[in-house]
């Protein structure tokens, strides 16, 4: 597959969403809501549940299935409440030491006067730089895009993983298409300079693993993807906390180095 075919795959109607993640790899899914500062933003959902009897707090990015559905979720672009009920919840995490899982899948944050009003951009600040420095591990996955800063702000991890068809990058390539070339044609050609495939991002040590989908169902694949989540939030828990956080400061140091 092409790098546009990929782009096109992770948006694909009928792509497992955020919120499916969460029903089939988790236990006792209680969602929290609220950012306690302006409202509910329908397109994270947040809350605290357990993989394979252990507590967790698990964060999703929800763009929806049905039109009402996508609707209700903004398309799956977070507004600042959004990022602020993300971080209030993994605040909550580090003060009972539960271990943080987020769900990546969007094409970017909401970029409408109103989220600018209210601090996009602050919300996304606050994230990264908050999410340095949480005391619990922190495992982020993509489950389908992955936009700029609306992406990152779940995405400041100890590890970052992807599955095969979803993509990462810094803008979308009809975007930077239409940027470097003014042609939005050249969307093809954009999707490859992005390099902003799971494998390209796992070549380039952006990202730690990359999760196989060919030929597997969805309930094989939620299946085998909870096991390894498990499995690495249990060797993260062993890691005393200073070098928990001296690794992730510096996986994010040698990325480009």
């Amino acid at each position: 597959m092409s790098a546009y075919d990929k782009v096109l795959a992770a948006r694909a109607k009928g792509r497992p969403t955020g919120l499916a993640y969460i029903e089939h790899i988790f236990t006792d899914f209680l969602e929290l809501h609220g950012d306690r500062r302006y409202g509910d933003d329908g397109a994270v959902v947040a809350g605290v549940a357990r993989l394979h009897g252990e507590p967790v707090t698990v964060v999703a990015i929800e763009k929806g299935d049905t039109t009402k559905e996508r609707i209700r979720r903004n398309f799956g672009a977070p507004s600042p409440e959004g990022y602020r009920k993300a971080l209030r919840l993994m605040k909550q995490a580090e003060k009972f030491g539960r271990p943080v899982v987020c769900f990546v899948d969007t094409a970017g944050a909401f970029c409408g006067v109103g989220a600018e009003e209210r601090g996009q951009g602050q919300a996304i600040a606050e994230n990264l730089m908050e999410m340095m420095t949480l005391r619990v591990p922190i495992l982020s996955v993509f489950v389908g895009e992955g936009g700029s800063g609306g992406a990152r702000a779940l995405a400041v991890a100890d590890e970052v993983w992807m599955l095969e068809n979803a993509v990462y990058s810094v803008i979308s390539p009809e975007g930077c298409a239409s940027i470097l070339w003014k042609d939005p044609k050249k969307v093809k050609e954009a999707a490859e300079c992005l390099k902003m495939t799971a494998a390209d991002l796992l070549r380039l040590g952006v990202v730690e693993r990359v999760v196989p989908e060919k030929g597997r169902d969805f309930d094989e694949l939620s299946a085998s993807l909870g096991q390894a989540l498990a499995d690495k939030l249990a060797e993260k828990r062993a890691l005393p906390v200073e070098d928990l956080l001296r690794a992730r400061y510096d996986r994010f140091r040698k990325i480009g180095g």
